[in-house]
């Protein structure tokens, strides 16, 4: 099967104070190991970039929070696609791209668990893709709820791995993925 990395919004502005706590510090080594390997095997590797339409956020364009981080700097003739929501899919050519090449598998991973990695793993097991969700590849943030409650980062990640896993992809480790026979060489 032609498979795919999908690299989502690891990008400089995520390192910014304005988001607040973060769980798992070792996801952009994760990224990094994913990216080499893919590249090595000759995979696709596909970058998406949020454009923030937002005045405060770090990620808005002509900000440097708005840059990759160095551990997903697209290559040359990478594909990226810049995107203004959550998902991947919307207002971009990324499905017809991915039909087009004859990938019908991602693997997926990037920043932030809870929002547009969820969106684009919903829609890419939607629209048929056979997905992978990276767990230790991806990483969220502390939110409050709408009680005032202060939910850890790692609890709003896990329940929304848990929520992903089965129903729109297979939820697996970096180091299980390493190991799928779509990205060996």
């Amino acid at each position: 099967m032609p498979a795919a990395l999908l690299v989502i919004d690891v990008q400089q502005g995520f390192d910014d104070p304005y988001w607040g706590v973060r769980n798992n510090p070792g996801c952009e080594a994760n990224i990094a190991a994913l990216v080499a390997a893919f590249r090595q095997a000759g995979k696709v590797v596909i970058h998406v970039q949020h454009n923030s339409v937002e005045a405060q956020s770090p990620l808005r364009p002509g900000q440097p929070g708005n840059d990759f981080k160095a551990e997903a700097l697209p290559l040359a003739g990478e594909k990226v696609f810049g995107k203004t929501v959550n998902s991947a899919f919307i207002g971009t050519d990324l499905e017809k791209y991915l039909l087009e090449q004859g990938i019908d598998e991602l693997v997926i991973c990037g920043l932030t668990t809870d929002h547009c990695v969820s969106t684009s793993t919903r829609m890419s097991g939607n629209l048929g893709f056979n997905t992978y969700l990276v767990s230790d590849a991806t990483a969220t943030f502390n939110r409050q709820g709408i009680d005032g409650r202060n939910w850890p980062a790692e609890e709003i990640h896990q329940s929304a791995l848990a929520s992903l896993n089965g129903e729109f992809a297979q939820v697996i480790s970096t180091k299980a993925v390493l190991k799928l026979p779509c990205v060996s060489v």
